[in-house]
Order: structure tokens, then sequence, then C-alpha cells
């Protein structure tokens, strides 16, 4: 138990820095600056998704729950998050590099997702500004009035602190009790009934990337280097492994359920998709 608290501890405590400069940033542009620099921020998300693929590629799951906070303050569009999600590598490179796994085979596997995510990216981008068309145009939301908190009176430094504050209670609480799942359920299990279902490789391997947690891509990583699954399988699990994002995303976006669940199925479909058309071209 004291392994579980310590490990839920330090997956917590390294996301602090980016949970704080991602509320800094929001609280700026929230309450400081003026609706036409707003609406910059808005048009030049037609860009995001190949900003945000490049980024997720940084093994760091911090880059997802930042991503996520700017989604859920329409900051940034759908596509972006989807592409941050995708691209999203978590702890596949220091693994590789520690199985002294060769640097080609990495940074293939790194492309591959970053192509992927830049691409669904931008068709879920094309196709919700189509649908959007005749809605109401969203506005940049303001945290401090989503959350209740009135945070914002006390200045910006803060309001950033209270929310990180906030924001970090809630993962680490959920990262606990997945961590103690995980734990009880074992490594092992998993492994063994993956080996039992070969023939499901990638949509195993995406459902176990949706584990909000960055230990999903850990299992996925370490499944491949024993041969237990193969690259399809792999990258199939990474694409839908989008760290502790899932997690911030239910919880700051809480009042679009919907529309959690709709990026959720999308991330899971666009895994097994991309998995089972990589077992055949691979």
């Amino acid at each position: 138990m004291l392994d579980i608290l310590l490990d839920a501890f330090l997956d917590t405590i390294k996301l602090i820095p980016f949970l704080f400069i991602t509320y800094l940033i929001m609280e700026y542009i929230e309450n400081k600056t003026s609706g036409k620099i707003k609406e910059k921020i808005e048009k030049s998300g037609k860009f995001g998704p190949l900003i945000g693929g490049i980024l997720g590629i940084v093994p760091q799951c911090g880059f997802s729950a930042s991503a996520t906070n700017l989604y859920a303050s329409r900051i940034i569009s759908m596509g972006t998050l989807i592409a941050v999600y995708l691209s999203t590598s978590d702890e596949m490179i220091p693994i590789f590099i520690s199985e002294a796994m060769p640097i080609s085979l990495m940074f293939k596997i790194l492309a591959i997702k970053l192509a992927l995510g830049v691409l669904f990216g931008f068709i879920i981008d094309f196709i919700f500004r189509k649908i959007k068309k005749n809605k109401e145009k969203e506005e940049i939301t303001d945290i401090c009035e989503h959350e209740h908190c009135h945070c914002h009176e006390n200045g910006i430094i803060k309001a950033s602190l209270i929310h990180t504050l906030n924001i970090t209670i809630y993962i680490f609480i959920i990262t606990l009790v997945i961590n103690s799942i995980i734990g009880i359920v074992g490594e092992e299990t998993i492994e063994i009934f993956i080996k039992n279902n070969v023939f499901l490789g990638p949509i195993i391997a995406s459902l176990i990337g949706l584990i909000p947690n960055c230990a999903a891509s850990v299992i996925i990583t370490n499944l491949y280097i024993q041969n237990v699954i193969n690259m399809a399988s792999l990258i199939a699990g990474l694409l839908t492994g989008a760290g502790v994002g899932l997690i911030v995303l239910f919880r700051t976006n809480k009042k679009h359920l919907k529309e959690n669940l709709l990026i959720m199925a999308l991330l899971y479909i666009i895994g097994v998709g991309s998995g089972l058309v990589l077992q055949v071209i691979l």
C-alpha cells in the first residue's frame, strides 16, 4: 500500500508545474486580455492540431493535462485536444531508452503517432466546424466562473494556485484508486489475458490505453518489449493513452458529459481502427 501511495504521489507531483503554468496563462487570457485578442487566439486554432501533435510527443503526460484545461475553457479546439491525446507518449520513450531499444524504432513509432494525431485532429476540427456553423459561437469560458470559486478576485497568481491545488488533489485521489486497482488485478493478469487473446490485440491494447494513468503506457510498452503484443497493438494502445488527460477532462469539463464521452469514444475508435490497419501494413 505504501508503494501505491508513493507512486500516486510521484505521478501527481510532477504535473504541478504544468498545471500551474497552464492556469496562469488561462487566467491571464480570461481576465486581462481584450475581446480582440481572445478572438485571435480562437482563430489561431486552425493550426492547433499541428502544434498540439508536436507538443504531445514530448514524454510527459503533463501536456495532456494542460491541453485538457485549455480545451475546457475553449481556448483550443477539440481537434487540437485529440491531436495532443493521440501523440502523447507518456512513459514509452524512457522505457525504450532504458531497455536499449533501437532509436530508429522509437522515432518510427513517434512519427506514426504524430502523423495520426495531426491528421485526425484536422479531420475532427473540420467536421465540428461544419456542425457548429448554424449554432451559437462558443465563447472562451472563465474558469473561475465555471467553478463558482470567485478566486480571480484575489489576482491571477493566487487564482492559479487555487485551481492547481484543487485539480492536483482530484488527480491524486483518482490516480490512487487506479493504482490500487492495477495493484490488485496485477500486470501479470493483464499480460496473461492478452496472451490468450492475441487476435484481439489492438482492441484490448486500446482499452488498456484508456486507463487515465501513466501506468497504462508502461504496461503496454512492457508487453511489446516482452513480445506479448506486436507493434500495431503497441501503437493502438499508445494512441488512446492520454495519461491523466481524461481524468482532468471529466473534472474540468464536467458540464459537458456527452462531449467528454464522445472524445473518449473517438480516441478508442481511432486507436482500434489505426491498430487494425497497421496490422496489415506493418
